[in-house]
């Protein structure tokens, strides 16, 4: 099974930890990620605000270099796979949109048509690897891990590809073939304060700590993430909301692919873990014991 590869700007710097679990995890499960060549910065969420045509350019160009290699694009960054997602469907929907789309891909000797499909790693997980062959790899069982599992706000919204917009249940899916147990998250799709935790501190920081806060009150020991914008809010700031909200909020923020790498036997450095701001117990069921 094999998918070109669109890290974007996150997997290569701060969410450095997520591509570090992300390859070996898939390849022990059979799948090929060949990284696109030459590939360039989606645009972000940020860049619309700037340019939409710009920003719907930058991102055509990554899906016109993909259809050169006649596969699937695989997108794991949540902002990356929902701006690529929506410069598909605006290339399709909005003429004038296509029009200037082409016209400035022609500079660079690129066309797009429209024929890559954008993949989250979710979605090849658990609709083409399958949840029986994700069990059959497990060597060392997440027992002990109650996981909140939280998909974030755009891998779900607008474009629901693989998962319902309001109550996704893939990742709860996956966590329980590794097993471990998964915590009721209500909060699943809601904000983590996105790019607020830079610009309007309180506010995003207060999004952040609603997140916490609830995920401990709901007997969690670990949350799990899609995004490494989310992964850094959630992670970074619990020191400067405990000081703010006079409250300790202490929770382990790792993506997914971390917990998988562990139910797979990998070693912890392997995986990224050592990256984490907030350590995890990577033996809860010890802790949860005394």
């Amino acid at each position: 099974m094999k998918f070109s590869y669109f890290p974007g700007c996150s997997l290569k710097g701060s969410g450095r930890a997520y591509e570090e679990s992300l390859l070996p995890v898939l390849s022990a499960l059979g799948v090929e990620l060949e990284e696109l060549d030459d590939w360039n910065c989606c645009g972000a969420t940020a860049y619309m605000a700037v340019s939409d045509a710009a920003g719907y350019v930058l991102a055509a160009r990554n899906l016109a270099l993909a259809e050169q290699k006649k596969q699937d694009l695989v997108a794991p960054c949540s902002g990356c796979y929902l701006v690529l997602n929506k410069c598909q469907h605006y290339a399709a929907e909005y003429p004038d949109v296509a029009t200037r789309v082409q016209e400035t891909l022609k500079r660079d000797n690129l066309t797009y048509k429209g024929t890559t499909k954008v993949r989250h790693p979710l979605d090849i997980l658990v609709n083409d690897i399958g949840l029986d062959a994700i069990k059959k790899r497990v060597t060392n069982p997440l027992k002990g891990f109650k996981i909140a599992p939280y998909y974030g706000c755009q891998i779900i919204r607008p474009y629901a590809t693989f998962d319902d917009q309001h109550n996704p249940v893939t990742m709860d899916k996956l966590f329980k073939a590794l097993g471990a147990e998964v915590v009721t998250y209500p909060l699943k799709t809601r904000c983590c304060g996105g790019s607020l935790t830079g610009t309007v501190t309180e506010v995003g920081q207060n999004m952040s700590y609603i997140l916490l806060r609830e995920a401990m009150r709901r007997g969690a020991n670990v949350l799990a993430t899609t995004c490494p914008l989310c992964q850094f809010n959630l992670d970074a700031y619990q020191g400067d909301i405990s000081s703010d909200y006079h409250e300790s909020v202490k929770m382990p923020i790792v993506y997914f692919t971390q917990l998988m790498g562990l139910a797979f036997g990998l070693p912890a450095e392997k995986i990224g873990l050592q990256r984490c701001i907030v350590p995890m117990d990577l033996k809860p069921a010890a802790a949860l014991a005394k």
